[in-house]
């Protein structure tokens, strides 16, 4: 088994409740399988309560550390998963908009997938970035300044740092091969 993230650490930010199942659970999954250790961390600990389609109660993922307890120097790479709920409250969070800040400014890839988008506007990372994302925030993106492409998966690094976007759960392959190339 070839593990390319062997010594990576990877962090996965999400809400408590509301996160796309298969957004969270598959970059989980390969992330792990490529060799990296991954930690997922959110407002509360215990679990995240996740969604699928954002309508039914998918599976249970274990909660490692809370937002607050985390330093985006211990990690090289984060993964915002998607999902309505989980987009909308990610972006409200000032604590995850501050590792977003940090994980960028320290020329880190910062990995976002379907609505978390939205958390990168809040960050203020989207202004001259290509990205894409779930169809339904594109004009959102788009009046942050953002640069939005119809595309499985996106890497721009006009800003110093790799943004990697995904627009959903049938892109997820290409996001994951993205992520690890990126730490390759």
């Amino acid at each position: 088994m070839t593990t390319p993230l062997n010594g990576r650490k990877i962090l996965i930010l999400s809400s408590n409740f509301g996160t796309e199942t298969s957004e969270i659970q598959r970059p989980l999954a390969a992330l792990d399988e490529a060799g990296a250790a991954v930690t997922v961390a959110a407002t509360e600990a215990g679990v995240v309560k996740t969604l699928e389609l954002d309508r039914e109660l998918g599976a249970e993922v274990p909660v490692d550390v809370t937002y607050d307890s985390v330093d985006a120097s211990d990690f090289d790479v984060v993964v915002l998963p998607g999902g309505t709920l989980n987009g909308d409250n990610l972006r409200t969070d000032e604590t995850v908009q501050g590792l977003l800040r940090s994980f960028s400014a320290a020329g880190k890839p910062v990995a976002a997938i379907c609505h978390a988008p939205w958390t990168l506007i809040e960050a203020g990372l989207v202004d001259g970035q290509k990205l894409t994302s779930v169809p339904t925030i594109r004009t959102d993106l788009v009046n942050a300044g953002g640069n939005w492409s119809d595309e499985e998966v996106v890497v721009d690094d006009a800003k110093g740092f790799p943004l990697i976007t995904s627009r959903g759960p049938d892109d997820l392959d290409a996001f994951n091969g993205a992520i690890i190339e990126a730490l390759s």
